[in-house]
């Protein structure tokens, strides 16, 4: 904790030294926690704001509920485990609590064993196909129509009782009810409408020649519904427990390697639910014998009705619900879709251990072969890691409930009297402050996988940087909702151009001489509000991060800093405070360390690959200078004979250009492959160093762009040329030549048809009707002929060569 003053001295103290003059100490500003020093955190457990008070000294255990491996992990999840990332950098690196973070992956539950087991049977099924003979190609296109209309009716049954429900649920006047199933019925729109997409593509491949011969292919197009089926019909006969474990571990090794690449740091300790197999079955078996539990056809559930009656309250993280009916979708979230609860004493009992039917993993326990449900690793592992009383659990706001709810439930029934206190004797308390990040939308509903609405993170990655991410993340609220879409990503692109620009231009005043001019303040006033501008930023940052972590106001305070810099940068004929700039630069710099923006030893600016700094201050720095100097110069040069030529064609003004092309490409393709950015600017060339890889990816898109808008030129000159080649063609037709056809007889000198082939004359209507036509074509048969000069074939020859070589460019960019 630290004391911040309140601005003013208090009354003087008094010295039993006679020698000893009186002091006025500064008054200490009491008058909110955050004033106090204090960290405050918004507590799910409390819906508000708290102060934190560690349990022991400033030693914090931390745990964090990891994924459920069994999938590729989307931005949804980067959400989370970026948010907590960057507040554990500031518990670590900014507030100096000594962190102990543990994450659990959970890697057995419902489902992961549905999805290995649908990755097997289909596996299966494409052999029965393709190898084994078992299957015709007709029967596997007659599965999949069956497939697809059971797929069709299950959604159609389940709209229907989502409707009902909601309906029961406004007649009633249950807001809570109302407001879940309409939730419930805008998902399952998008899931009818995901459904839609997947039949249009299996139609599609039903009419492709190619794919509907091939069986593989069909059943590839085909496997989301056809792995829902084949589970239903086949997932019992799935014994092998290695395919759950080996499914597992895949997503398991891509989870770990994807919070690599988003900059995040690695947990202090990493558990797996499959190895804590031992201490799950005696955290049960001490519910039990505590008579909050019981056991029921080889499954064992808390009995909520028990634990009520010792005095616990259920659902503290969701208060408003308490002592409500848990809704069907809630049940169905908290038991997984291979329970089917029918054994329970209580509706609401959840499971702490699962009987396993055939095609299920199993451990023997004291109640049978089974698994742990959900919620009850969390609780076992945790408590065997951290002890029985956690600082800070976190994880998304999707894991209130049930999850987190049942984890506070079940703990405190196993725990008895040692955790948390309260005066009867029983734990009323496993953790003293709950953190849940908030959800991250897309199109207006939350990124999930069973919406099939996601982005993963590898695919985020390949459009924007780990950097950006995190940026992004920062300038929202940890604990909110945000949208993630182009407009939000590029946001944060702006505001990361802003940090490299200002980087940059403190970087090249850093590599000056300073010492050789004034080293004071030379701008009077300026100065003084600059240096002022600093301590404001830091004071801000100081107390936004103080104030439940509040990156997004901490990040406004670093780019005002900034636009102040700028501004102060951009005064006529300033005599910039060096040492200010960059004491600015170092401070905003130290700050994106701290949020995980910046990494390695850098005094300011983002990193170099491979450790190189960011100051240019080795060795190479003199080398860039001269060469940097030696191409202004020719540069200038060139520049000014272009300018006295006066578009002069001549060989020397060509030779001119090549100069500057040359001095362009060593700024744009050349110096960027080693790192090193050149800015022409009216006042000189800047040089500044960059990780190549960053700079090299910047060349790509701005190529990409540059032909991009190439193409869009090119084809619209293409367009225009086919115009115009089509006019030419229609205008060859000689104008008396228009009409004599089969379907006359007899014409006038112009070419006008007066008698049809039938002998009858041709109507006065259509006499005028096709002069008028000639005439038309007459004008522009001439105006083709005096554009020809009398060789109108030569014109179109020469016209359909321009659009084939147009095609051509057009076909080339479109690679």
């Amino acid at each position: 904790m630290s004391l911040s003053g309140a601005g003013k001295l208090g009354a003087p103290t008094c010295s039993f030294d006679p020698r000893r003059h009186a002091w006025y100490p500064p008054t200490v500003d009491t008058s909110t926690p955050l004033a106090q020093g204090h960290l405050m955190m918004n507590n799910t457990l409390t819906g508000s704001k708290q102060a934190f008070v560690p349990v022991d000294g400033r030693t914090v255990r931390w745990y964090t509920c990891g994924p459920t491996v069994y999938d590729s992990s989307h931005v949804g999840h980067a959400r989370t485990y970026l948010s907590l990332d960057i507040m554990r950098r500031i518990m670590t690196d900014y507030f100096h609590y000594n962190v102990l973070y543990h994450v659990n992956i959970t890697d057995i539950d419902d489902k992961i064993i549905m999805r290995a087991r649908q990755n097997v049977l289909i596996e299966n099924l494409i052999d029965d196909a393709t190898k084994n003979g078992k299957l015709t190609l007709e029967e596997v296109k007659a599965m999949i129509g069956a497939a697809v209309v059971e797929a069709s009716e299950k959604l159609e049954k389940k709209r229907q009782q989502i409707e009902g429900a909601l309906k029961e649920a406004t007649e009633r006047q249950d807001s809570r009810s109302r407001m879940e199933q309409e939730g419930l019925l805008d998902q399952q729109k998008l899931k009818v409408s995901n459904l839609e997409s997947e039949k249009a593509r299996i139609d599609a491949a039903m009419k492709d020649t190619n794919i509907s011969q091939d069986a593989k292919q069909l059943i590839l197009v085909s496997k989301s519904v056809l792995a829902d089926k084949l589970d239903a019909e086949k997932g019992h006969l799935v014994t092998d427990h290695s395919v759950f474990i080996k499914h597992a571990r895949y997503y398991e090794k891509e989870f770990m390697e994807d919070m690599e690449a988003l900059g995040i740091r690695e947990p202090d300790v990493l558990t797996r639910v499959t190895e804590y197999m031992p201490q799950i079955i005696v955290f049960i078996e001490k519910i039990v014998q505590r008579k909050m539990a019981y056991e029921s056809n080889g499954s064992v559930y808390l009995s909520l009705d028990a634990f009520q009656a010792a005095g616990h309250n259920y659902r503290k993280l969701s208060p408003a619900a308490a002592g409500t009916e848990t809704s069907a979708a809630e049940l169905a979230e908290s038991e997984g879709a291979l329970s089917s609860g029918s054994e329970k004493r209580n509706p609401n009992d959840f499971a702490l251990w699962k009987s396993s039917k055939p095609g299920e993993p199993a451990w023997d326990s004291p109640w049978g072969p089974g698994r742990p449900g959900w919620h009850i690793e969390c609780s076992a592992v945790a408590s065997d890691i951290l002890g029985e009383n956690l600082d800070i659990h976190s994880g998304g706001e999707d894991l209130k409930f049930p999850h987190h709810d049942n984890e506070l439930a079940q703990s405190e029934a196993c725990l008895g009297a040692c955790c948390g206190g309260g005066g009867s004797g029983e734990c009323h308390q496993w953790v003293n402050y709950f953190t849940h990040t908030g959800h991250l939308h897309i199109e207006g509903l939350k990124m999930s996988k069973s919406l099939k609405n996601f982005v993963t993170i590898r695919e985020a990655l390949e459009k924007n940087s780990p950097r950006l991410l995190r940026i992004l993340f920062l300038m929202q609220g940890w604990d909110q909702p945000m949208n993630y879409s182009q407009q939000t990503t590029d946001d944060a692109r702006s505001k990361e151009t802003t940090f490299k620009a200002f980087f940059r231009q403190v970087e090249a005043l850093a590599r000056g001489d300073y010492l050789a001019d004034e080293v004071g303040w030379r701008m009077g006033d300026y100065d003084r509000e600059l240096s002022y501008a600093l301590l404001a930023a830091q004071k801000k940052v100081h107390e936004s991060l103080l104030d439940n972590f509040n990156t997004k106001e901490a990040m406004l305070a670093l780019l005002q800093v900034i636009s102040q810099a700028n501004i102060y940068l951009r005064i006529p004929d300033v005599k910039p405070a060096v040492l200010t700039l960059k004491s600015i630069a170092i401070y905003v710099t130290q700050i994106l360390k701290v949020f995980g923006v910046v990494q390695g030893n850098d005094d300011f600016g983002f990193e170099m690959s491979g450790g190189d700094d960011a100051g240019g201050s080795s060795a190479v720095g003199p080398m860039i200078d001269a060469l940097v100097s030696f191409r202004t110069k020719i540069r200038d040069e060139a520049l000014s004979a272009v300018k006295n030529s006066k578009g002069d064609p001549s060989s020397a003004a060509k030779a001119i250009q090549a100069i500057l092309e040359t001095c362009d490409a060593l700024r744009d393709e050349i110096l960027p492959t080693v790192g090193i950015r050149l800015e022409d600017r009216p006042e000189g060339t800047l040089w500044n160093r960059e990780d190549p890889a960053t700079m090299m990816k910047e060349l790509e898109e701005k190529k990409a762009r540059e032909a991009e808008l190439r193409k869009g030129k090119i084809e619209k000159k293409l367009v225009a040329k086919e115009k115009e080649l089509a006019k030419l063609r229609d205008s060859l037709q000689v104008p008396d030549q228009m009409f004599r056809t089969d379907e006359f007889k007899e014409w006038d000198e112009m070419g006008v048809p007066i008698v049809n082939a039938d002998g009858t004359p041709v109507g006065a209507g259509q006499i005028k009707k096709k002069k008028k036509a000639i005439e038309k074509q007459m004008k522009m048969y001439d105006e083709l002929m005096s554009k020809a000069d009398g060789n109108p074939q030569a014109l179109l020859d020469a016209t359909e060569a321009e659009v084939k070589k147009l095609q051509e460019e057009v076909a080339a960019l479109s690679i």
